[in-house]
């Protein structure tokens, strides 16, 4: 038998291995302890106590170990360091999709105190600045949640009563109800622009001014739906943080600064202010909670049903397409979407990946080979009006995956043109019906990379796929599969298509 000692030194992953093969068979801390119980009661660990080891705050005995190895059928080794496997060690997901995780070991080094330390280093060097690191962390929270927050959709179901549509003067009402008070301006104060590091080509359309003032620009009296939005939000923040002093600015362009981050003050600053991540936190809440007031989780839903997910639903909404398509992500039963926002040349403001579809951009810098088949960046270098449905092939690591979206050109306050894309993973509904989708989507690559990087879609594949977009009752779903399917991937430097389309740049 191993001392403890050397048991200590090869421990460093038994804790996220034991907790990913415990989730993997869908088993409780309180099943295992159970099982273990079974192999062997005197030695079985009690649920408190496989909790710390999960934890890396204990390391069990090796007759601990031996009888938690019994249990999944393995040798000790196999829990101990020198038995890499990259599964064992991965955080498990559950049905969803979203973006993959690795395993914080040495446990240690992920102590609160080096993270405090290291983080700010890290940003600095990087000239990362805190505000970009703030929303990195808070897209994985809400792509590891798949965009369900129910605390905050009760919230604003309390304030709104979840009424659908909200009129103009019904959020007014709402917004003097919370003791709020409305005041128009003409000009941005030069001390509002100054102390957003902002400059004229970006519009502020509207900011909250302590104790009770909402400043609202006039321009937005000619844009009811975006006006609605921007009280929805200065709502959130008086329910939500009660109306704590911060200086809440909405601006929009290019650039575009969120909610609550007047007081982040230095913008192109590398390193992390104390509370980068508190005011971009509060940001989120305050945006979330404004899409939930406009758009009521189950009426949206049956509104959205009724209309088969068009994006014109945004009418009927009394809201603007952008909010309409990112509360189709949280409203949608289906769970497995993507939302981007992106502006020439291949900047995305937005993005929203629950379904774990790689970014075609980075939304902090571009990338010098991106791929030009995506149809959020297509769309933006045509002239066309409207929508666009669309069919794409992607290989996500060694599996190909068959996405479907609905982008459409919008333009913002300061005459920025941006495109907006929602889109699905179509291989867990079309595992669903009982068919095999990566056998399905294998085939429609070849037929694509046959064919030079688009194809019409064989008969047999859109038999299967016309009767999933029924079933997910989407109607730019049916709309794409009418059209060519298109080869996209991640970047330029593993295009699918033969030759690739940087071969085919430089043959020219």
């Amino acid at each position: 038998m191993k001392n403890k000692n050397s048991l200590n030194r090869k421990a460093h992953f038994l804790g996220t291995k034991i907790r990913n093969l415990r989730k993997r068979n869908r088993l409780t801390m309180e099943d295992l302890s159970a099982r273990c119980i079974k192999v062997d009661a005197e030695s079985a660990p009690s649920v408190s106590y496989l909790s710390m080891i999960e934890r890396g705050k204990r390391i069990p005995s090796e007759d601990v170990l031996e009888v938690i190895a019994s249990v999944f059928q393995k040798e000790v080794e196999w829990f101990l360091d020198d038995i890499p496997e990259e599964d064992a060690i991965t955080p498990t997901k559950g049905s969803g999709g979203g973006i993959n995780g690795m395993a914080l070991e040495p446990n240690f080094l992920f102590s609160k105190e080096i993270l405090q330390i290291a983080i700010p280093e890290m940003l600095s060097q990087t000239g990362t600045s805190g505000r970009q690191f703030a929303h990195l962390l808070i897209r994985a929270h809400q792509e590891h949640h798949q965009n369900h927050f129910p605390d905050l959709e009760r919230a604003a179901e309390e304030v709104g009563l979840k009424r659908l549509p909200l009129s103009l003067d019904e959020i007014v009402a709402i917004t003097k109800q919370m003791g709020l008070q409305i005041k128009w301006f003409k000009k941005t104060p030069l001390a509002v622009l100054q102390e957003m590091g902002i400059s004229e080509s970006h519009v502020v359309t509207s900011f909250f001014d302590p104790p009770s003032t909402i400043y609202i620009n006039q321009i937005m009296k000619a844009q009811p739906q975006r006006l609605k939005y921007n009280l929805a939000v200065h709502i959130g923040h008086t329910v939500l943080h009660d109306k704590d002093g911060m200086k809440n600015v909405l601006v929009t362009g290019r650039n575009e600064i969120s909610p609550l981050q007047a007081q982040t003050a230095k913008i192109q600053s590398s390193g992390m202010d104390a509370q980068d991540i508190l005011y971009a936190w509060r940001d989120f809440e305050c945006s979330f909670f404004a899409g939930a007031l406009l758009c009521p989780k189950v009426p949206f839903r049956q509104m959205l049903d009724r209309n088969g997910y068009e994006i014109n639903t945004a009418q009927l909404a009394g809201v603007s397409e952008s909010v309409t398509m990112r509360r189709m992500t949280a409203a949608s039963p289906y769970p497995h979407w993507h939302y981007f926002d992106a502006y020439a040349p291949g900047k995305l403001k937005a993005v929203y990946r629950g379904n774990g579809i790689p970014l075609p951009w980075g939304n902090m810098s571009t990338v010098e080979d991106p791929c030009q088949h995506w149809s959020v960046f297509r769309k933006i270098s045509e002239p066309s009006t409207g929508t666009s449905a669309q069919i794409s092939i992607l290989n996500v690591g060694d599996e190909p995956r068959i996405y479907a979206c609905e982008s459409i050109k919008v333009q913002d306050l300061a005459g920025n043109n941006h495109v907006l894309c929602s889109g699905i993973d179509l291989n867990p509904a079309i595992d669903a019906q009982g068919k095999d989708a990566l056998s399905i989507a294998a085939d429609l690559r070849e037929a694509c990379v046959t064919k030079g990087g688009s194809s019409q879609i064989p008969r047999s594949i859109k038999k299967d796929l016309m009767s999933v977009a029924k079933i997910l009752n989407i109607n730019w779903v049916e709309r794409g599969i009418d059209n060519d399917a298109r080869l996209i991937c991640s970047r330029g430097a593993v295009c699918p298509r033969k030759p690739s389309c940087y071969q085919q740049c430089e043959a020219r």
